[in-house]
């Protein structure tokens, strides 16, 4: 079984983790995912949004797309998909939970993470690469990955403006929570933010694709950095639990 490692080459398992990449009706990136976390040696499996358990899954991702359709507003629907209970158990065991994008607006309509997405500043749809930098390494996605580093990454949505009150903001500030940051604000979001993660670091959610830049043939290969990171704290998780049982 393949070793994972991070943005410096550590070694983190030597098991190859399961992930759970979460398909809604509407979805669209979800095999783009997949491809993605499978090139850097992960066993992605696609899951309906009507499963109720989690069970035996290392990582779960919820991909970009427009589950529902983006109806009444981004992941006010699929917040209420029966898989969703199950998102939530695992992330509450501290399993590694990413939402890309549409996954992000979801893991927020879920109270998973905290602010909403709204719509981009100028009402414009946005596709184009983003220049990030990392602002934390005390995430799933950023664990081993150096502040300050630069990424460049694609975005693609209407709703990615991200806003919260500014209490919130205060707390995400304070307990290093932000974990990437545009180098120039395309959408308006407070603060820059592009990505956040919960308080145990384990929930992240952004807003860029990194699965999109995993290759140099795709113009950039910065996403792998990302997804690497993520990759081996799953194989870390999982390689506890074979070693446990």
């Amino acid at each position: 079984m393949p070793a994972f490692a991070d943005s410096n080459g550590r070694h983190a398992a030597a098991v190859t983790p399961r992930i759970a990449v979460i398909v809604f009706p509407g979805s669209n990136c979800e095999h783009d995912v997949a491809a993605a976390l499978g090139g850097l040696g992960g066993a992605a499996e696609l899951v309906w949004h009507r499963e109720r358990s989690l069970a035996g899954f290392d990582a779960v991702v919820l991909p970009g797309g427009f589950a529902h359709g983006d109806y009444l507003r981004p992941g006010a629907i699929a917040r209420f998909s029966p898989v969703m209970a199950a998102v939530a158990a695992v992330a509450a065991e501290g399993a590694p939970v990413l939402g890309i994008c549409n996954g992000f607006q979801v893991l927020t309509e879920a109270g998973l993470l905290p602010g909403a997405l709204q719509k981009n500043r100028g009402l414009t749809f946005l596709c184009t690469d983003a220049e990030l930098r990392v602002t934390s390494d005390r995430s799933v996605l950023t664990a081993g990955v150096a502040v300050g580093r630069a990424l460049t990454i694609p975005i693609n949505h209407f709703e990615g403006n991200y806003t919260c009150d500014a209490s919130t903001l205060a707390q995400l500030r304070d307990e290093d929570r932000i974990v990437l940051r545009y180098a120039e604000n395309p959408n308006g979001s407070v603060d820059d933010i592009a990505g956040i993660c919960n308080e145990a670091g384990n929930v992240v959610g952004l807003m860029p694709h990194p699965e999109r830049a995993c290759d140099p043939l795709l113009g950039s290969g910065d996403g792998a950095v990302l997804l690497a990171s993520f990759l081996a704290t799953a194989g870390a998780r999982a390689a506890s639990a074979d070693s446990a049982a």
